[in-house]
């Protein structure tokens, strides 16, 4: 499951974050974020209804926005060079497309 990967490669980040106020802050909203949206993907999988998997859906969708919020923070505060993180954050906008995508398929 590509969410669940995603996840994985997160907390990977957080354990290599610099054992600060800030990065202890900062990680563990991320690590909140990230790990929300495989978890409600999972749920989303498993819903017994349309509209159930909508929401599940739909909170995805901002978990994941999320998520990049805080990738962006970390880069920006210089807490973790921006180029180690690139490759995450392209991962999270795709992820973001695909769940926004298919949650507007379902709404119609």
């Amino acid at each position: 499951m590509r969410t669940k990967e995603a996840s994985l490669r997160i907390i990977r980040v957080f354990q290599q974050l610099p054992r600060t106020g800030e990065a202890a802050v900062l990680g563990k909203q991320l690590l909140r974020s990230a790990t929300s949206v495989a978890a409600n993907f999972r749920a989303a999988c498993r819903g017994r209804s349309t509209a159930e998997w909508y929401a599940k859906c739909c909170i995805c969708v901002e978990e994941a926005d999320e998520t990049l919020f805080w990738l962006e923070l970390l880069g920006d505060s210089g807490i973790v060079a921006k180029i180690r993180l690139t490759s995450i954050e392209q991962e999270y906008l795709e992820i973001v497309s695909i769940l926004a995508s298919a949650r507007k398929k379902a709404q119609r």
